[in-house]
């Protein structure tokens, strides 16, 4: 499979989205120490007392942009790893992978630092567009078969 140059290039793309969640993740988790924001009231009494199990504004867009992440790279590895073996161009797969590689990396930074909208509306659009265009693809890949 890594001789598949296409193949190579997605899993080194899918394995830097991932390599962004867990580090999303910890931002997180940093930023309910740093807030004392605690969702579970076990937690709260380790750092201090039931007081501290409360919501921040900073932790929760931390979460949304984390559950975005979800929503979107989860499809796109399934979308990527199929693709991939429909053989298509290197140069138009490596496209498609670095753009959506760096859409997810522009709205998460919109997202943390509250960047002007629409900032992270476009950014998430152009990753959309990468997606649908390798759907399309493999839809017409395989589709030609039935």
């Amino acid at each position: 499979m890594v001789d598949n140059e296409v193949f190579a290039s997605f899993v080194f793309y899918s394995t830097l989205l991932i390599l962004k969640m867990y580090i999303l993740a910890i931002i997180t988790g940093q930023q309910r120490l740093h807030r004392k924001a605690f969702c579970n009231p076990e937690d709260a009494m380790r750092h201090g007392g039931l007081q501290y199990h409360r919501e921040d504004p900073d932790v929760e867009r931390s979460r949304r942009a984390h559950r975005n992440d979800m929503e979107n790279i989860f499809p796109f590895l399934f979308l990527g790893a199929v693709y991939s073996i429909t053989e298509p161009t290197l140069l138009i797969a490596r496209v498609h992978f670095q753009v959506f590689f760096l859409a997810r990396i522009m709205h998460t930074v919109a997202y943390l630092f509250a960047l002007k909208a629409p900032t992270r509306s476009v950014s998430y659009t152009i990753g959309q567009v990468s997606c649908l265009s390798m759907l399309v693809q493999i839809l017409l890949t395989v589709g030609s078969h039935w």
